[in-house]
């Protein structure tokens, strides 16, 4: 495989989406989802990610050459999945490797499953059942100092998130009205086990302006639809999301892992594709923003590549606005 560059696809082939970015032992390790060739039409409820498997990759340095380590799950593996393995995360603790996914389950509803592994690369054995109470998609997994663990989770539409405003899943909810608050990512304490969620520490996230009132359905520039996201960077919690149709990954800051998260800005502007999913890491001193776009497909929002690229703060701890494509300036 050929050394990456930033802001250009770091897999060719294949296409992944979603990246996870995470360093374990040294190295960077990445868990995208696996996009499939086809020719379905797309439509809001995601139908056209159709993705069944996952690959694991790793660097020894951002400029190194990116190895694939193969498929470590596929659905066929999980008693309980059905389809549409979605975007996935890893984490460490107890001399354990954890990796978490979204499908759809016998009822196609989104559940989050768990795997183990021994090692970052995998293999990952999943456990026979989803992570009880765990619905949407999306899961990002928050080892803090501490060494206490969180899971975020959510996304609108096919993500199924707004299906379970009355904690119970409804097939054909209310819209939220455009001056209500938005909906906001789901939040548990993770037990020692790193696969059951602690005992009433569920809640929805708030993210507010910098006036404290919360960001409102009908502000499709600012408020979450899906990627939730967690770093800390000097003491501070940043959680970053997708927009959704308007294509932004925004960021909000907090004291708190659990919020309210106060809305800062746009971390990246908007990719060829229909949206894009983030993470963000600390490698070697500095940090770095994974995502995907569609530019290696051609546009086809189904057929997507991971990039990544530098992120710089600001003195007071905000982020730059990135441009995906500065080539093209």
């Amino acid at each position: 495989m050929t050394k990456p560059e930033q802001n250009k696809p770091i897999v060719t082939h294949l296409y992944t989406a979603d990246p996870s970015a995470h360093v374990f032992e040294g190295k960077l390790y990445i868990y995208p989802s696996h996009d499939l060739e086809h020719d379905e039409p797309s439509n809001d409820n995601g139908d056209q990610y159709k993705m069944e498997d996952y690959h694991v990759f790793s660097m020894e340095d951002v400029d190194s050459e990116v190895v694939d380590h193969g498929q470590v799950l596929h659905v066929n593996d999980v008693p309980w999945a059905s389809r549409q393995m979605w975007a996935p995360d890893a984490a460490f603790k107890n001399g354990k490797y954890y990796f978490y996914f979204p499908a759809r389950d016998k009822d196609g509803i989104f559940r989050i499953g768990v795997a183990t592994g021994d090692r970052p690369e995998g293999p990952f054995t999943p456990e026979e059942n989803y992570m009880e109470g765990s619905y949407s998609i999306d899961p990002a997994v928050f080892v803090d100092d501490d060494n206490r663990a969180y899971m975020y989770v959510g996304g609108l539409w096919g993500g199924q998130l707004e299906k379970w405003q009355t904690g119970e899943y409804v097939e054909n909810p209310e819209e939220i009205p455009a001056d209500a608050p938005a909906l906001g990512p789901i939040f548990w304490e993770l037990n020692e086990d790193m696969k059951s969620f602690k005992e009433g520490t569920k809640k929805e996230i708030a993210i507010v302006d910098k006036d404290g009132n919360p960001i409102l359905a009908g502000d499709e520039e600012r408020r979450f639809f899906e990627a939730p996201w967690i770093h800390k960077y000097n003491g501070k919690y940043y959680l970053s999301y997708s927009t959704g149709n308007t294509h932004k990954i925004a960021y909000a800051i907090s004291d708190r892992p659990d919020g309210p998260f106060v809305y800062q800005g746009t971390i990246l502007n908007p990719v060829l594709g229909w949206t894009t999913h983030q993470s963000i890491v600390e490698f070697k001193g500095k940090w770095y923003l994974f995502y995907h776009d569609a530019s290696l497909s051609g546009g086809l929002n189904h057929q997507r590549s991971m990039k990544f690229t530098e992120i710089t703060y600001n003195e007071d701890g905000t982020i730059q606005t990135i441009d995906p494509y500065p080539e093209e300036k």
